[in-house]
């Protein structure tokens, strides 16, 4: 009589960014392919994979205490994503819980791998490279590069891009999904890292990601968020600067998806056109996510960077000149070594102008093979975290009068999750995870509350705000969830 040998069953843990999330999403379908049973709780799994961030050091962090934590449950516990391919053996040797390091370039065998780590095998993790070394300079000679490249995976190079299968699995089913435009960097940003575990830049086929919308649009999936490094130098290695523009309306045409959101935009990359198409292209958010970093110009320089106080301003009011209600985001540095007393005062003007829906900011820290961790002028620890205390402080009142800006006006608001009786969505100026939310309520007209579900596509009326939460009540319904994805 024979025996049915039990599923091997892993957990995918995934930390960081909406690119990693992509990534894990591969490795769950070549998982899948390779006989893993694969799901997100690490409860009974035999191996956990790890999918780490390296970016600062609290994200390298919590990378660390999720492997630890991971191996606690008994079972054996693989490294994967930034941290790992960023670090590789130092990780490895200073880490004996985890059971193997692995690199992007295992991911097209990360089956045969997890084979191996269950079987007890030993794995010798990689020494780091540049990863940009890797690929050719001039970037239209690098879609003919062999290089393995996280969430690029091509199943069949031979077959036309829109007919190719797509190699992902969804590990969530909601109304929300990351498509990735591009991989890796090609700006020498004197803070960042993430070139040299990431790679240069490389964009995907448009019509690559065309099949992948409606892939995700017949799952269930809404609203598609186009991640990548930088956005705005999509379609450059294709010959075609102006490639994000043309695939906006392609992708907010994809029938089942209601709406369509570029992040990671570089201000100085930010043509006219690109900001037109994002304001003016229905089905597209009037979201803009630009990475400031700064706005004093000295910082921006030492920066390797572009851009000023009254650069940025113009290109948000030609943002708003086009869509006055448009939402816009970014991220901050302070500490920056050089940065003097005068520098965040002008910060300081910036923030008070901008009307962001949303900052983050960031304290400055030296990080690992970056060009600012070996510049002069560093800024003491305790004036940095002044610094940050003073502008995190501004930065969350002023989001907060920029959400009261918002009252009495109609929002168009996404269906995230109905729990309860409460129900939580999204309006056009918030991004899934790093903004604000908004709360649907009912006041007797319009939409009936209880009967709305995930991805349900909403015009409301802006009633309270909770900080940067939005409290709304839905008068009308645009668009409902296909009643497989309710």
């Amino acid at each position: 009589m024979s025996v049915t040998p039990s599923p091997r069953r892993v957990a995918l843990l995934t930390l960081g960014c909406a690119r990693n999330e992509v990534d894990s999403e591969e490795l769950a379908a070549r998982l899948d392919a390779g006989g893993w049973q694969v799901s997100t709780d690490a409860d009974g799994a035999d191996v956990v994979v790890v999918n780490t961030c390296g970016f600062v050091e609290k994200a390298k962090q919590d990378s660390i205490e999720t492997l630890l934590a991971a191996a606690d449950t008994g079972a054996k516990v693989v490294a994967a994503g930034c941290m790992a391919e960023r670090y590789g053996k130092e990780l490895a040797d200073s880490l004996p819980e985890a059971s193997a390091v692995v690199s992007f370039d295992d991911y097209t065998d990360i089956a045969a791998r997890l084979d191996g780590v269950l079987a007890g095998e030993t794995f010798d993790a990689h020494t780091p490279r540049d990863r940009r070394e890797l690929l050719p300079i001039t970037p239209v000679q690098r879609q003919a590069a062999k290089v393995v490249i996280p969430g690029h995976a091509t199943v069949d190079e031979h077959t036309p891009a829109h007919l190719r299968p797509v190699l992902r699995r969804r590990l969530d089913d909601g109304p929300v999904a990351s498509l990735k435009l591009a991989s890796g960097c090609d700006r020498k940003c004197a803070f960042c890292a993430i070139p040299a575990f990431r790679g240069a830049f490389v964009s995907r086929d448009p019509q690559e990601l065309l099949a992948e919308a409606e892939w995700l649009a017949k799952s269930g999936v809404r609203e598609l968020v186009l991640v990548s490094e930088n956005s705005t130098s999509y379609g450059k290695d294709l010959g075609d600067p102006r490639a994000l523009e043309k695939l906006l309306p392609q992708l907010a045409a994809v029938d089942g998806i209601v709406r369509v959101r570029a992040s990671y935009l570089q201000p100085a990359e930010t043509r006219p056109g690109l900001v037109e198409a994002i304001a003016n292209t229905p089905g597209v958010a009037p979201y803009f996510d630009l990475s400031f970093q700064h706005s004093s110009e000295p910082v921006l320089r030492r920066m390797r960077r572009f851009g000023s106080t009254d650069r940025f301003l113009e290109l948000l009011d030609s943002a708003r000149k086009l869509a006055p209600a448009a939402g816009a985001r970014s991220n901050f540095i302070v500490g920056f070594p050089g940065e003097t007393r005068q520098d965040v005062d002008e910060l300081v003007r910036f923030l008070s102008e901008a009307r962001l829906d949303a900052i983050g900011v960031f304290d400055y820290s030296d990080e690992d093979g970056t060009e600012a961790a070996g510049l002069d002028k560093k800024v003491k620890e305790d004036t940095i975290k002044r610094r940050y205390d003073r502008i995190v402080t501004l930065a969350d009142e002023l989001c907060n009068q920029r959400a009261e800006e918002r009252l009495g006006s109609i929002v168009e608001v996404l269906v995230d999750t109905v729990e309860g009786g409460d129900v939580e969505g999204r309006a056009e100026h918030q991004a899934p995870e790093v903004d604000g939310s908004t709360t649907l309520v009912s006041d007797s007209t319009g939409v009936d509350l209880a009967a709305l579900r995930p991805g349900d596509f909403v015009r409301a009326r802006v009633t309270a705000t909770e900080g940067v939460d939005l409290v709304a009540v839905p008068v009308e319904m645009i668009s409902a969830a296909p009643v497989s994805a309710r």
